[in-house]
């Protein structure tokens, strides 16, 4: 995944703030004037604009003769890729995430083992919903 710049990064947090929930998008004219203490030219936001279309960081939809751009993908998805992006850099995935794990607060710790739980969860309900119902009646058998 493409790490952003501190322009393009500016422009997608106005992006991600824009609206909550899906979107028509904004025009380069409502980014430009969120951006409004950067003192840019329009011009320069649309070819950052065109930069991070062609990176696949926005979508793009013609209207009239403007564009109305919006995220291609939600603020945390672009934060946890850039995590799975950094834990392939070489080394070890499992001591890196180990560090990681050591460097969490005790709040997000517990975010972690809540979201590892329901996956699990969620994994486990999905196992047992697609074994063959002969392997499901052998388990329930098993389980009297």
């Amino acid at each position: 995944m493409t790490r952003l710049g501190d322009l393009e990064r500016a422009v997608m947090d106005v992006l991600w703030d824009s609206v909550p929930g899906p979107s028509d998008g904004i025009t380069v004219r409502e980014v430009a004037d969120a951006l409004d203490g950067r003192e840019l030219a329009y011009t320069t936001v649309m070819t950052v604009l065109d930069r991070l279309a062609g990176k696949g960081m926005v979508q793009r939809e013609r209207e009239g003769r403007a564009w109305r751009y919006r995220a291609a993908a939600s603020r945390e998805a672009y934060i946890a890729q850039l995590m799975l992006d950094a834990l392939d850099l070489g080394g070890s995935r499992d001591a890196a995430l180990v560090r990681f794990a050591h460097s969490v607060t005790g709040t997000e710790a517990e975010v972690l083992r809540a979201a590892l739980g329901a996956e699990a969860a969620t994994n486990a309900l999905t196992d047992r919903v697609d074994a063959p119902a002969a392997d499901r009646g052998a388990g329930e058998a098993a389980e009297r």
